[in-house]
Parts: structure tokens; sequence; C-alpha cells
């Protein structure tokens, strides 16, 4: 029987930590004048690589902290306080501030799909955290299963922002997407807390 609140739980952490809706206008930003055939090529590149990083991750990431000795609880703990920075950047727009800052060291480059689309912005430090957290606490092939679906569900959201990345910002505009941008920080702060509380209570320091 399929877990539904952990996949409502999954889908909203990987949506807002990945953020897809405010990912659209800078990849608008970076493909600025660059033709429709490959913008698209980009698109797709960028989503791809990033869906095979996080993918490695989902897959190894807990038996790599295993063999440097950090425990799931441990890790569970420090990425919620990692995902709780991101949703305080995103509440004070100092997440969007950084993305464009990143993206204007990328000006140099013809191909923005592996830095920075992939990497950070995609598959970044939250991302891949988040990965790691959702098969932790779901293990066996099951929740692994339903974690890469859930990741390949919102990089599927995100290409399709990216290809209509141009009408999405006419049509939410600046303030529509500021608004959105928040609202998404507001739930990634309450996830990230329960993260941290998920930890300390397999440490025995909270009661079950």
């Amino acid at each position: 029987m399929i877990d539904t609140a952990f996949l409502i739980t999954a889908f909203v952490t990987m949506f807002v930590v990945i953020d897809p809706i405010g990912l659209a206008p800078l990849f608008v930003a970076l493909t600025q004048g660059v033709p429709e055939r490959e913008r698209r090529a980009i698109a797709v590149r960028a989503c791809a690589i990033g869906m095979l990083i996080l993918v490695v991750f989902a897959l190894f990431g807990e038996a790599v902290l295993g063999f440097i000795g950090i425990s799931m609880p441990a890790f569970r703990v420090a990425g919620g306080i990692l995902l709780f920075l991101t949703a305080l950047d995103m509440l004070f727009e100092r997440r969007t501030k950084r993305r464009e800052d990143q993206s204007e060291d990328a000006d140099a480059q013809d191909d923005p799909s592996v830095f920075p689309l992939a990497i950070p912005l995609i598959s970044g430090p939250g991302s891949i955290a988040s990965v790691i957290l959702l098969t932790g606490q779901k293990p066996g092939v099951e929740g692994l299963a339903l974690v890469l679906a859930i990741t390949a569900l919102v990089l599927g959201v995100c290409l399709g922002l990216f290809l209509a990345s141009s009408l999405l910002e006419r049509a939410l505009g600046k303030t529509g997407i500021t608004v959105v941008t928040r609202l998404l920080g507001m739930l990634l702060a309450a996830l990230s807390v329960q993260f941290v509380l998920d930890g300390l209570r397999n440490f025995g320091l909270m009661p079950g």
C-alpha cells in the first residue's frame, strides 16, 4: 500500500527545495538571445544532469554517510537546519539574489546547462540533502522508488516551466513570483522543523 502522507511530504519537499517556479525566470536570463531549439536542448540537458546527480545521492548517499561515520539521525538534524536556512533565504529573498549572482558568474559560458543550472541550482545542497533524508525516512526499495519517482516528477515540472518560462514570467509577473516564493518558503520552514524533530526523536532526545 502506497503511503500517501509520505508521497505528499516528498513532493512538497522536493518541489519547494528545487523551486521550479523560481528557476524559470533565471533560465530565461541565462538563455537570453539563444535560439529556441538550443534553449530547449539546454533545458533538457540541465534537468537530465540534475536528475542523474540526485539519483546517485539517493542510491549511495546513506552508504557514504555510514562509511564516514555519520548517522542518519545526525544527518536528518543537519539537513533540517540546512533546509530551514534555505526557507529563510526564500522568505527574505536572499535566495533569489544569490541565484542571480550565480547566473551572472556564468555569463561568459555558452552553455549554462551544467553550471549553474544543473549544479547548484537544481541539484544543490538542499535537494541533495532532501533526497538522502527522504530515502532514509522510508528505507527499502519501495521508499527509494517513490523518492526517485517524485524527484523525476518535480524535474518534469521544472523542464516544462523551463520550456514555457518566458510565458510564465509574463503571466505571473515579478510580484506573482515573489508571492509564490514566500508561500513555498513557509512550507519549507515547517517541513525542515519536522526533519529536525524526527532526528532528535531518533536520538531519543524527544518522546516518540
